[in-house]
């Protein structure tokens, strides 16, 4: 997603600057269509009060799988997992405690 924005930005700014016919230009656009290739389906919207609201959408291709996004429902998610994220997701802030605690000790 981060390629992709920054992508965009350089992709407006050749063609604002004229640049629709250069090797840089084609590059940016397979990018783009090779990352797009999957990207099809519905999107179902809602007006409401003058303000539009997304109903629901679907895909032959979507990621969104039941099983995955639910911790109660489905196989696929063992709960053990989550103990090893939160281990490896708070490990630089047990380093810095343990550095910390380091510190204190020689003064």
């Amino acid at each position: 997603m981060e390629t992709k924005k920054k992508l965009g930005s350089q992709f407006a700014q050749i063609v604002y600057e004229g640049k629709w016919f250069t090797p840089l230009r084609e590059a940016i656009q397979a990018f783009v269509d090779v990352t797009q290739e999957y990207v099809t389906g519905e999107v179902k919207m809602r007006l409401y009060k003058g303000n539009i609201q997304r109903a629901g959408t679907t895909s032959p291709y979507s990621l969104y799988n039941e099983s995955l996004a639910s911790f109660t429902t489905g196989d696929l998610y063992d709960h053990h997992d989550a103990s090893g994220f939160i281990r490896l997701f708070g490990l630089p802030m047990t380093v810095r405690a343990m550095n910390m605690r380091e510190k204190s000790l020689k003064n």
